[in-house]
């Protein structure tokens, strides 16, 4: 195997690791611990709440990986993501980030050396596919860090995401 495919692979598994068996399970316990109106929560109307984070993190994967990287039509409106205030139920959040994340699965696996190396639109940016997966991971994580912050402070339960794991 050539050396840009091992290099592919290596970042696809990597991508594919931090985004499906770090961050996701992670949001998806979180979402469990807590309460609709929890998930709603906002502490003032310049922060978000766990249900907008959620909702911008599927509209930010569609518009990255879904449109950017694997070519499929745009639609996001990304402020609606921010302005929602309905309790959409736990288990709508749920299906709406676990279908997201299938769907750009999809486009992940099967990206091409040439599609990680090619520049293209992207929101207002010119990024190439390598751009693409590292900010989606990157981005994924960061707000997967502040749904976890606002899950334990909201429950005040530790979240047990290491239960079972020995850490030096």
């Amino acid at each position: 195997m050539a050396l840009d495919e091992q290099l592919k692979k290596a970042l696809v598994n990597e991508v594919l690791h931090r985004l499906y068996d770090e961050s996701l399970p992670r949001i998806l316990k979180c979402l469990d611990m807590l309460t609709n109106e929890q998930i709603w929560w906002r502490p003032n109307e310049s922060s978000n709440s766990i249900g907008n984070l959620v909702l911008h993190l599927c509209g930010n994967v569609n518009q990255w990986i879904y449109s950017g990287l694997g070519g499929f039509p745009d639609d996001r409106v990304r402020q609606a993501e921010f302005d929602a205030r309905e309790f959409i139920d736990r288990k709508d959040l749920k299906i709406a980030l676990e279908s997201t994340m299938e769907k750009v699965r999809i486009v992940i696996e099967s990206v091409s050396v040439s599609e990680i190396l090619r520049i293209r639109p992207v929101q207002t940016f010119e990024e190439k596919g390598l751009s693409i997966l590292i900010h989606v991971t990157e981005h994924f994580s960061y707000h997967t860090g502040q749904i976890a912050y606002i899950t334990k402070m909201l429950s005040d339960r530790p979240l047990g995401f290491y239960d079972g794991i020995t850490l030096a």
